[in-house]
């Protein structure tokens, strides 16, 4: 249902795009906006996975440098079925992590130095266990397109509402106007709404590669009381991408609403305990640092 929820998302961006295009230049200016559109998931497509993992100046760790982390990646990404990802650390005190690669045979996993410090190893496993499903649902491909097409529908409205739009279409000025206005709102809306649906899917398949649903519920619950503290300075500089990552990077976004990129923690640790009950699993253990 999640995915024919997203597949419905993305073509209301769509349709929002070739809007915004017809309202430009009629039936050229949507020519026009495809061709762009195109060309921009294009680029995303082959050059998205390099830039973020460069934009947070993630390190690219092995069996050598950091073993515990890369073997706890093989062995779970032998129980996802998919290939061994590329495994990357961000120096960066705030809790968290990130997938990215346009599929599962270009994967990558980042986690920061704050995630590394305050959970234990079943803790960690649970959050490898949800990013690797991103990597396997291919959200990571999803979440690019999806962006991408609403900066492109803003830049457009932008455009739009500088230049002036196609005076002879249907909808006339007022309408035209409220379109240029909203379009990008909605696009917004959009687009947090089909990341909050990625994670909750992201959670559910995770638990069953971990095993024990507990794990990650127990790893969120930490990332959040932590995350909540610590600045993320790096995400803050560039917002677009706080729906990579496992909680919301950002300060000041911590609900479960049309305006977060994220579902609430509390309602994602519910959903856990809920699935835990249901695999019989146990409580995740409280004490034993990563190492």
């Amino acid at each position: 249902m999640n995915w024919f929820k997203t597949g419905l998302l993305l073509a209301v961006l769509t349709g929002l795009f070739v809007a915004i295009g017809g309202l430009i230049g009629g039936g050229t200016g949507m020519l026009i906006a495809f061709l762009v559109a195109a060309g921009m998931n294009v680029f995303a497509y082959w050059n998205s996975d390099a830039m973020v993992l460069r934009m947070y100046g993630a390190q690219q760790v092995d069996q050598s440098s950091a073993p515990q982390l890369v073997s706890l990646v093989r062995e779970l990404a032998g129980r996802a079925g998919i290939p061994m990802p590329k495994v990357y650390i961000v120096d960066n005190p705030q809790p968290n992590a990130f997938a990215t690669g346009r599929d599962p045979e270009h994967g990558a996993v980042a986690v920061t130095s704050g995630l590394l410090h305050i959970l234990n190893r079943q803790e960690m496993a649970g959050v490898l266990a949800h990013e690797l499903s991103h990597i396997k649902h291919r959200d990571t491909l999803t979440m690019t397109v999806t962006a991408t097409i609403a900066g492109a529908i803003s830049m457009l409205a932008n455009f739009a509402l500088f230049f002036g739009g196609n005076r002879n279409n249907p909808l006339g000025f007022v309408g035209s106007l409220a379109l240029m206005i909203l379009a990008p709102l909605a696009a917004g809306l959009v687009q947090m709404a089909i990341s909050r649906s990625r994670e909750y899917d992201a959670d559910d398949l995770g638990a069953e590669i971990a095993g024990e649903p507990m794990w990650l519920a127990s790893a969120l619950e930490r990332i959040h009381n932590k995350a909540e503290r610590v600045i993320n300075v790096d995400a803050e500089r560039n917002p677009a991408t706080a729906h990579m990552f496992i909680v919301n990077p950002l300060s000041g976004h911590n609900m479960d609403s049309l305006f977060s990129t994220h579902p609430s923690v509390e309602n994602r640790i519910a959903r856990l305990r809920e699935k835990a009950r249901g695999m019989q699993a146990e409580p995740a253990p409280r004490s034993g640092p990563w190492g």
